[in-house]
């Protein structure tokens, strides 16, 4: 299962050339990324103060295949392809809402699970897998 959440692409996330600024991009898919998280149950506070661990990302990436404008409305579909030993995988897609069938965007966040505190990694805790399970898509 997918997650998705709608954002309007604001003047701040636009270039001299008038179109979508890739760093634009990490604004869309944090906030895909907190809201899927907290549709799970994970408020970041819950993953703090009541797991334990912190989520920092090790890997970042991004691919563009169609420029976007200025007040466009986005959808951006967030899953996990991989929870792994002490790594989770965060995929996002991104489509227009005038044309969900074209993806305008990709991107990919590797997270790793670690102490809260000492930046120790640690494994995935059993209640966080559990929790992501039901948007892990293979």
């Amino acid at each position: 299962m997918k997650f998705s959440v709608s954002e309007y692409v604001r003047w701040e996330d636009i270039d001299a050339a008038g179109i979508i600024n890739y760093q634009a991009y990490l604004r869309f898919f944090g906030l895909a990324e907190v809201e899927l998280f907290r549709s799970c149950g994970l408020a970041y506070k819950t993953l703090f103060d009541e797991i334990g661990v912190w989520l920092p990302r090790v890997h970042v990436e991004c691919d563009f295949f169609h420029p976007v404008k200025l007040d466009e409305l986005l959808v951006v579909d967030a899953f996990f392809g991989k929870i792994g030993t002490s790594s989770i995988h965060l995929h996002f897609e991104v489509r227009r809402e005038s044309d969900p069938s074209t993806i305008v965007a990709t991107g990919k966040y590797v997270l790793v699970t670690v102490a809260r505190g000492t930046f120790q990694s640690v494994p995935v805790p059993a209640e966080l897998r559990q929790r992501l399970e039901k948007y892990v898509t293979a």
